[in-house]
């Protein structure tokens, strides 16, 4: 047995039973749950916790307030390209974020609430099973702030949906709608608003209640595969990412977003 764990170590999350399905709440709703550096810290940590969690036998991920997550923070960021804060970005933290999660034995269910974006929507799309509002968004727009989708994003979208579409939506940063995201098998459901968490918790329960040390070896069998593509991919795309993150199309692309004007990119 391992020792009880304490969710309330967690500034950027809410944990909260019912039986054995554990539901984690991203909480910067103020933010769109956006990720600072805190919150990308805790990214790299909760999911083990939850791997240890006695208590628990399929955990369920979802947003407080409106949004899922916003993604990278941008004010952050902003302090970040103008040399006033350190770098958010660590190869091993980032890493740990996406392999916490193809690591967790236990299935994990996104309830993806509101708008998902960048990190937000590859942490959505590394859960087993995807559930969104009808209303939400999904998409991955880091070359709209100038840098390369390094930290998951060209690991799970071209696994879901091909790889011409996963390019397509990776090189534009383009979102997709609920119904749409549905259609390619991005996501597996679309809920109506605010049944988001419900479906999702439902669906959970339904894993809890069923044969857990055959459902939890069927998932780590499935994302062997998986696992194996992350581990070749990710060290060169999160160095590509930090590089992008040291040049001048990003600085530009995150002054313009914060200006409300059209950004010109002038990097090759």
């Amino acid at each position: 047995m391992n020792a009880p764990v304490n969710y309330d170590k967690y500034t950027c999350f809410l944990a909260s039973r019912q039986g054995r399905v554990l539901t984690l709440t991203m909480n910067r709703p103020d933010e769109l749950n956006a990720v600072n550096k805190i919150m990308h810290d805790e990214l790299g940590s909760i999911f083990y916790d939850a791997q240890l969690d006695d208590e628990a036998d399929v955990i369920v991920l979802t947003g407080a307030g409106r949004a899922f997550s916003a993604g990278g923070d941008l004010a952050m960021m902003k302090r970040v390209a103008d040399g006033s804060d350190e770098p958010m970005l660590k190869l091993v933290d980032a890493k740990r974020i996406v392999f916490s999660l193809l690591d967790l034995e236990k299935p994990i269910i996104s309830a993806v609430n509101g708008h998902a974006m960048g990190l937000g929507a590859t942490i959505a799309l590394l859960c087993d099973t995807i559930f969104m509002s009808s209303k939400a968004k999904i998409g991955d727009p880091h070359v709209k702030v100038g840098v390369v989708a390094g930290d998951g994003g060209c690991v799970i979208w071209p696994q879901l949906i091909g790889y011409a579409k996963a390019k397509e939506y990776l090189m534009t940063g383009d979102p997709i709608d609920a119904a749409a995201a549905e259609r390619m098998g991005l996501i597996n459901h679309v809920t109506e608003p605010g049944e988001t968490l419900t479906a999702a918790q439902a669906f959970a329960q339904r894993l809890a209640d069923g044969p857990t040390a055959a459902i939890r070896w069927t998932k780590v069998s499935a994302n062997i595969g998986l696992k194996q593509l992350a581990h070749s991919i990710m060290d060169t795309s999160l160095a590509y990412e930090w590089l992008t993150f040291q040049a001048p199309d990003h600085k530009e692309a995150i002054n313009a977003f914060l200006e409300k004007r059209e950004p010109t990119f002038t990097d090759t």
